[in-house]
């Protein structure tokens, strides 16, 4: 196999043969135990990694918990100098942490950059999140009794972080963890996808040009034993974790006296209302933001609700918009569409197409996969009970049901266990309003497909979409708890 370039060394050399090092308690280390980094386009070798072992587990662990009292004194201005570091880091460093992320998760290049982009953002968010967290002031002379005394009410970081981050962001899923964090000043140890941990393992390279103290991170790419010592730790009192509900759930089993936080599967849904007139819009979003990422998105559409009346009209365009995506090497910056992470999801994949085309289902365009890379898939007449409609699919597949009116497209949409966001195409404020009312998701968007996470705002499901809600400042909530310290002889 040959090695794909990713950025040269001082010698104009690929990736360095050595394996690369990981982080315990902010310094490099390495060990006998190694994993390889295939690219998931065509398999060919990206880099070897260094595995932490048992001792290096519990190093990370017990510096993480010996740091918490010093870390969550630091004061607000050092923890933001070192996000804001890092912020102007991976901005200045952004062509090569692209190269990277396409190079070992196989989403194209454009929607790599665009990722650095808002990892860069999301570090910036939690610098300034870190100044301004200062908590709540309320008065007690409501009653009586509460003359003369006020209520200070702050937030106080619960513990040590364990951020189990997934494979389709390497970047920003890991930064949605670390940055919020280290604004409220608590420890993080980061455990990246297995498939995907060279993002994780360069941010620590960052991280490690700060002034934060030892012990204030660790990057650990361990599975296996090693992965359920962190689970298992009561060191690490807080768990954050983005992945598939299975994985998820057991985490959750596995930690019930711990505040675990998860972010976990969808099949979002695209509802076109009658109401609606720019179906070439609505045709050309749903089949971008259904399939850019190789459809492995928690917020990737997956089901198409369309009224009956427009049925006819907008199905066509969809079709020819996700006919029109270009797929092949994610390196060629005119690719949209880039491989699934391996041979055995796009199998799987494919296998579920199968099953739905056997069930009755009609393929309305590609359906067929070369290697790891699936053409951009559109099925209707698909029953609901068929694995594309009512599981995550994580690939590149619309479902297309047609249906004779709004309350229909609502019922059918929440006809699901998961329950993460919706995209709602509707001029009508009314329907809207109503929209955000019954449909069971944590989010809703009117005009638009679920195309971003705001990484500013809450993000998060109901239903089988997890426990807790990204976003700086809501991950900067989870991360911590109410301390009220009451205050006596105060003349308000």
């Amino acid at each position: 196999m040959t090695t794909r370039d990713i950025t040269d060394d001082d010698d104009g050399d690929v990736i360095s043969a050595k394996p690369r090092p990981f982080w315990v308690a902010g310094r490099p280390e390495s060990s006998g135990q190694t994993l390889e980094v295939h690219h998931p386009y065509d398999g060919t070798d990206v880099a070897t990694v260094s595995v932490p072992d048992a001792d290096q587990v519990e190093r990370a662990i017990a510096a993480a918990a010996a740091v918490v009292k010093e870390f969550r004194s630091t004061p607000a201005h050092v923890r933001a100098a070192a996000l804001d570091h890092v912020s102007r880091t991976l901005a200045e460093r952004s062509e090569e942490i692209a190269e990277t992320i396409t190079a070992e998760n196989g989403k194209p290049l454009k929607w790599a950059e665009i990722e650095v982009a808002r990892a860069v953002s999301t570090f910036r968010f939690a610098a300034e999140e870190a100044r301004r967290f200062v908590g709540d002031l309320q008065r007690l002379d409501t009653d009586a009794n509460g003359e003369g005394r006020l209520g200070l009410i702050r937030r106080r970081p619960r513990g040590p972080v364990l951020a189990v981050a997934p494979f389709n962001f390497p970047l920003n899923l890991v930064a949605h963890k670390v940055a919020p964090a280290l604004a409220v000043g608590s420890p993080v140890i980061i455990n990246p996808a297995s498939a995907t941990p060279l993002s994780a393992l360069l941010l620590g390279e960052i991280l490690a040009e700060t002034d934060l103290p030892a012990g204030a991170f660790s990057v650990l790419p361990v599975r296996g034993s090693e992965m359920s010592a962190l689970v298992e730790d009561p060191r690490l009192p807080v768990i954050s974790f983005t992945g598939s509900t299975k994985v998820g759930w057991g985490i959750m089993r596995s930690a019930p006296r711990k505040h675990v936080v998860m972010e976990l599967g969808s099949n979002s849904a695209a509802i076109i209302c009658p109401d609606w007139t720019d179906l070439d819009h609505a045709a050309k979003r749903i089949a971008l933001f259904g399939n850019y990422q190789g459809g492995q998105s928690c917020i990737a559409v997956q089901r198409v609700i369309v009224h009956r009346d427009l049925a006819d009209a907008f199905v066509p365009k969809l079709v020819d918009a996700v006919s029109g995506l270009r797929t092949g090497d994610p390196h060629d910056p005119e690719v949209e569409v880039g491989p699934v992470i391996d041979e055995d999801n796009a199998a799987r994949v494919t296998d579920w197409i199968a099953e739905a085309v056997s069930a009755g289902g009609r393929v309305l365009t590609g359906g067929n996969r070369k290697g790891t890379t699936i053409e951009p898939t559109v099925l209707i007449d698909v029953p609901a009970t068929a694995k594309v409609s009512c599981e995550e699919v994580f690939g590149p597949v619309l479902v297309v049901s047609v249906v004779n009116s709004v309350d229909e497209a609502f019922e059918l949409a929440n006809g699901t266990e998961y329950g993460l966001q919706a995209g709602v195409f509707t001029s009508d404020l009314r329907v809207a309003f109503r929209a955000a009312a019954e449909l069971e998701v944590g989010g809703v968007v009117i005009g638009d497909v679920p195309s971003y996470r705001a990484d500013q705002m809450p993000y998060g499901g109901v239903k089988g979409s997890g426990t807790g809600r990204e976003g700086v400042r809501s991950a900067m909530d989870d991360y911590t708890e109410d301390q009220t310290m009451v205050l006596s002889g105060i003349d308000l």
